[in-house]
């Protein structure tokens, strides 16, 4: 080996490739390590930071459990990482004596769900799990309903859900069909860690066939469907057109049949993001909060008349919408205060027309404020409580109020917002986080639901449409109530060293008294009439600032006027931040 090569690297990577059950990974890890001592000293470079990156692993459970690029290493998703995963899983729930429960494994469509999700079933049934496989690639809502609807112990759900194309994931539901949360993830990364070898785990598969996944079919799908169907109000109207994408996902056919299921029989697909394709190939990015991906949709909802359009990430667990806006400044040239703004895309600054004018997306707030207005008025609970997260729009703790509900402000990630009730988790009625991902029944499905909230969405704008009025008249109207909530969220590409010095700038730039930290990557500040929260993504190495300002409004009369001066004063907080976190 050259010189420049450490031992301690090669020798972590042969051990790795030693222990790896899938040829494909080990000839991919070996040619690596060969290309780190041949070739011309800047493609030996390269080829020594991937292997280095390869191996800084492993992955570790973040916001929304393992993601990473399918490729050999243990900071990677392949069958090494998921059986030795599955396995430290298999030895955690046995020790909380769940030994012999049901255990639920679905996947999305990328490159891998399949041999992954089978591998992972595979490694439970030889665990001595009863272990109950759903059918074929379908949205990870699904898969969290089939946990509560079987009573299942667990459920594992093989999905990068948003991520780039190159990605896959490992995502964990517990008992009740919540996500996995801390300390457990702690524990099972433990177990995982204490896996003395993948080859060696029973039930691991012998690639490269993909084995028949063991245990017993189950197909959530029509009981799903009955439950959606009946989220609607009983004898709402159901006359709208909605143009809808999955962006190349697996929750097309599942979202126009829930919608059909509930009455929304007038449904028009983006037809070349309708069928899944690991590559999303019309996509930069498969995330709805990229305005840019939203551009095929705004282009069929203008072409075909429709009153909503919803965009669906590829796993459909979070759904943006878009309506019409004939106002100044609509349709895609208009960037809107709420989208995410890298700084850096050839989108942040708009500057694209492609015939959709007469339409905006809507923000994750706007839509998580308007949901939850629609639900606490069309249900009746006994002492209902509602979620956000401390980076979403304090606008729904005033709806709350004055609907005679509580508000509890969590942690950021849906596996905090479903254990805002504690252990009295059936007061939960509705929960949402600014990132576009929605909780509209959680006696059904305890995580963010895109198909759900689209249906909710349909009945609401169908009820609007019946008046003759709109969603954006029914954000007025909380504006006016409650005051105008303006909101952006900004991101930016940093290392953690980076993210760790940024947080602290902002937090010595503002008074300490206004200061608080929820979380240890978590910075909070409040103002009069503004907030700022920063933190790392928990995915991506990224920072992540989240701004919002509150402007009263005396009068209907004078919302024009409130917008304008929350729009001026957004822009200045924004120019503020911006200067922090870059340090320029």
């Amino acid at each position: 080996m050259s010189s420049d090569v450490s031992a301690e690297l090669v020798e972590a990577a042969r051990c790795w490739i030693a222990d790896d059950p899938d040829p494909v990974t080990r000839q991919e890890l070996r040619d690596l390590l060969e290309r780190c001592t041949a070739g011309p000293s800047a493609e030996r470079a390269v080829s020594l930071e991937d292997l280095a990156d390869r191996m800084a692993g492993p992955l570790r459970f973040g916001t929304a459990g393992l993601r990473g690029p399918v490729r050999a290493g243990p900071n990677g998703m392949n069958i090494a990482v998921v059986v030795r995963t599955t396995a430290g899983l298999a030895a955690w729930l046995r020790t909380r004596g769940h030994s012999g429960g049901v255990v639920v494994v679905g996947r999305d469509a990328r490159n891998g769900s399949e041999s992954f999700a089978a591998a992972a079933a595979g490694v439970l049934a030889a665990a001595g799990f009863a272990v109950r496989t759903l059918p074929g690639p379908l949205p990870t809502p699904l898969l969290a309903f089939a946990v509560r609807d079987l009573g299942a112990v667990a459920g594992v759900q093989i999905t990068a859900s948003h991520n780039p194309a190159p990605d896959n994931g490992y995502k964990v539901y517990l008992h009740g069909g919540a996500p996995l949360v801390a300390p457990a993830d702690a524990e099972i990364e433990a177990e995982t860690t204490a896996v003395p070898s993948a080859a060696a785990v029973p039930g691991t598969p012998t690639p490269p066939d993909t084995p028949t996944p063991p245990g017993e079919p189950y197909d959530p799908l029509p009981a799903y469907l009955d439950r959606v169907a009946a989220l609607p109000s009983a004898t709402g109207p159901r006359a709208l057109r909605i143009a809808l994408t999955p962006l190349h996902g697996v929750g097309g056919e599942v979202a126009v049949r829930a919608l059909r299921a509930a009455g929304f029989t007038d449904v028009h697909l983006v037809a070349e993001q309708a069928a899944p394709d690991p590559d999303f190939p019309t996509v930069r990015s498969p995330n709805p909060e990229d305005r840019a991906a939203n551009r095929a949709l705004l282009r069929l909802a203008a072409a075909t008349g429709a009153q909503l359009a919803v965009a669906l990430d590829p796993d459909a667990d979070r759904c943006a919408l878009g309506v019409p806006d004939p106002g100044p400044g609509a349709g895609p040239d208009s960037k809107g205060d709420g989208y995410s703004d890298s700084g850096t895309s050839d989108d942040s600054a708009g500057g694209w027309d492609d015939g959709a004018g007469g339409w905006r997306m809507l923000t994750g707030d706007e839509v998580g404020a308007l949901l939850g207005e629609h639900l606490l008025s069309i249900r009746t609970w006994s002492d209902p409580l509602v979620a956000s997260t401390v980076v979403s729009s304090s606008l729904l703790a005033k709806v709350a109020n004055a609907h005679g509900a509580r508000h509890a402000e969590t942690l950021t990630g849906f596996k905090w917002i479903m254990r805002a009730g504690g252990a009295d988790d059936t007061r939960l009625v509705y929960g949402y986080e600014e990132a576009i991902g929605y909780c509209v029944d959680p006696g059904a499905v305890r995580d963010k639901d895109g198909i759900s909230a689209a249906v909710l969405a349909a009945d609401l704008a169908a009820t609007r449409a019946a008046a003759g009025s709109s969603l954006l008249e029914a954000l007025d109207d909380l504006a006016v109530r409650h005051g105008v909530h303006a909101t952006r969220s900004l991101t930016f590409t940093m290392s953690p060293a980076e993210c760790s010095a940024a947080i602290d700038r902002v937090s010595h730039a503002w008074e300490p008294s206004h200061t608080r930290r929820p979380a240890p990557d978590l910075l909070v500040t409040r103002g009069p009439g503004h907030r700022i929260a920063v933190r790392p993504s928990g995915t991506e190495p990224r920072l992540k600032a989240y701004l919002e300002v509150v402007e009263p409004v005396t009068d209907p009369a004078g919302l024009g006027a409130a917008r304008e001066r929350a729009r001026l004063r957004l822009a200045m907080l924004v120019a503020q931040t911006r200067t922090l976190i870059t340090d320029t």
